[in-house]
């Protein structure tokens, strides 16, 4: 039986960020990067490779810490104005053995092999679970919010008339969930799994151990409930300005009765 422990062992560290990679953009910037319809990626002096994705995460294979420092740094300069994420890290050890088929030991990836391929798999699913930690912040303080505001509606019973807020809040949202579903088509199962048996089980493995497609379940419901929610507060704040409209008209109707009579 082969040792599970024994081989090589590779690092994967994940960074998010809030903006978005182009990679037409990115390609023009790394003249020295390969390009594919789902990323890009290059091999720095100090070894390892790096993986960039247009969704806006990043990832190191074993490139060490100050390597990636300096990987940072420069994509920074390259997209001025580059934010981080609150959450920005995920990472993951893989391990190969000889003979062994892939599986999760103590939260460390077994495999009997990392050609380029199946790292490029490892390597999108890492990206992927930075992503939706991003995501899921944001989308938790969306849904807190609206739920505050669903509770001033119930202790008030009525909203402001003002709903520009409301609106704006509204788009802000859609524009969210726009951006969690620019990302579903990283669900799909990536080109070298299906050429590779021991490349799908690695993303069938991963997927799972990061929990990826209930992650996203629950983005889309969260993002779907606060959606709702804005949409009745700003039905009630409408209809509220409605009524304040056609008291308006009655008064005017009446005061000009009274006028006509007093002339």
């Amino acid at each position: 039986m082969p040792d599970s422990r024994s081989g090589p062992v590779h690092t994967f560290v994940a960074a998010a960020f809030v903006e978005n990679f182009p990679l037409k953009e990115m390609a023009a910037a790394y003249p020295e990067a390969k390009r594919s319809p789902r990323e890009l990626w290059f091999q720095p002096n100090a070894g390892g490779v790096v993986f960039l994705y247009p969704f806006g995460a990043v990832v190191f294979m074993d490139v060490t810490p100050e390597a990636r420092a300096i990987e940072l740094a420069r994509l920074a300069s390259m997209r001025p104005g580059l934010t981080k994420a609150q959450v920005l890290n995920e990472e993951l050890t893989v391990r190969e053995a000889p003979g062994a088929r892939p599986d999760i030991e103590e939260g460390v990836l077994v495999v009997d092999g990392l050609s380029f391929e199946r790292a490029s798999v490892v390597a999108l699913s890492v990206a992927q679970s930075a992503a939706m930690d991003y995501y899921e912040r944001i989308v938790e303080q969306m849904f807190l919010a609206t739920d505050k505001l669903g509770d001033e509606l119930e202790r008030k019973g009525t909203m402001p008339m003002r709903t520009r807020h409301l609106v704006k809040y509204i788009g802000a949202t859609l524009g969210t969930r726009n951006e969690v579903l620019s990302i579903l088509h990283l669900l799909d199962m990536p080109d070298a799994a299906w050429d590779d048996s021991g490349a799908e089980r690695i993303y069938q493995k991963l997927r799972a151990e990061f929990d990826l497609v209930d992650r996203y379940q629950s983005l889309e419901l969260k993002l779907h409930s606060v959606q709702d929610t804005l949409e009745v507060i700003t039905d009630v704040a409408r209809d509220r300005r409605l009524v304040m409209l056609e008291v308006a008209v009655i008064v005017l109707i009446a005061l000009e009765i009274v006028l006509s009579f007093v002339r």
